[in-house]
């Protein structure tokens, strides 16, 4: 009776904390992944390529589209954090996400990701270009299938997340009024899809044996065929690269050096630097090899740099 009487006498448990309109957002700003942003920067590609980067129409047009993609990307990352936020819970890192440690609701991520995917492409029908807001449009289309059921696809989740980088790539030169060379589709594409190879042979290194693996479809492909996919993709990345310094270069008034053909070599050097990271089952987060790497960030000055004097004709 005394133990009865003592359980009874216990007061309740006090109830968890609520949560705070800070900790709400900072939990929604880091399921956007702000490292990831990086990635959007892809949208001056094209106006690069063609010389047409420093007007003033450019630059407004291209910090829009930047921002209009970076929150389309954002609305993809919160409904696909919700959908997994069970998963998640399983995954030595990914149960540290906002969503699946129960920072941010589930009904919360879903709202501000639906918000979000119906504001950026309003914006850009009415900010930017029919066009751009078709792209975008198709963009959050194809990212949500993804989440649904394309990424349980062998191949073709490949093909979905090298064609989001792809558009990333697009988009700047349609907003602009741009030509997209074929070369320049090409080496975009491959090389995304060399990152992106790279990227799941790694995942699948790091997870050979372990459980908690969110991404079913490791399980079921093998890291040869997936050192074959990045590596094919490399070849045909530097190839066409190769092929449009060739074409492009070398025509009326071209600088004193060939400086596009010069580009080649530090391309292939920054391709083949990558491959290393790639090989060892590195390269699971592209944006941390290649910002930290030292080497390969300066071999990607230099290619910049001799690129730039390409196109200011120097």
């Amino acid at each position: 009776m005394a133990e009865r009487t003592a359980l009874l006498d216990r007061p309740p448990p006090a109830p968890a904390p609520p949560r705070s309109l800070t900790g709400l957002a900072r939990g929604l700003l880091r399921t956007a992944r702000p490292r990831q942003w990086v990635k959007n920067l892809l949208v001056v590609a094209a106006p690069a390529a063609a010389g047409r980067l420093f007007s003033r129409h450019s630059v407004i047009q291209l910090a829009l589209v930047f921002v209009l993609f970076t929150v389309c990307a954002a609305a993809v990352y919160l409904i696909n954090d919700a959908r997994d936020a069970a998963a998640d819970r399983a995954h030595p890192v990914k149960r540290h996400r906002p969503v699946a440690a129960g920072q941010v609701p589930v009904p919360l991520a879903y709202a501000v990701g639906g918000v979000l995917a119906v504001l950026a492409p309003t914006a850009a029908a009415l900010l930017c270009s029919p066009v751009t807001a078709a792209l975008l449009t198709a963009y959050l289309g194809m990212q949500l299938a993804y989440c649904i059921s394309l990424k349980h696809v062998l191949v073709v989740d490949l093909v979905v997340v090298t064609t989001g980088f792809l558009m990333r790539a697009m988009i700047g030169g349609l907003a602009l009024g741009i030509p997209l060379s074929r070369w320049f589709l090409i080496t975009t594409g491959f090389g995304a899809l060399f990152m992106v190879a790279a990227k799941r042979y790694s995942e699948a290194v790091q997870m050979a044996g372990q459980s908690g693996a969110t991404r079913a479809l490791l399980t079921e492909y093998t890291t040869g065929y997936l050192r074959f996919v990045w590596q094919l993709a490399a070849g045909v990345a530097v190839l066409g690269y190769c092929l449009w310094a060739l074409e492009e270069g070398g025509g009326p008034g071209a600088g004193a050096l060939p400086w596009r053909q010069l580009s080649m070599v530090a391309f292939i050097l920054a391709v083949l630097r990558y491959a290393v990271f790639a090989d060892r089952g590195a390269a699971g987060e592209p944006e941390d090899v290649v910002l930290r790497d030292r080497a390969l960030a300066l071999i990607g000055l230099v290619w910049l740099a001799m690129y730039g004097l390409a196109v200011v004709n120097w």
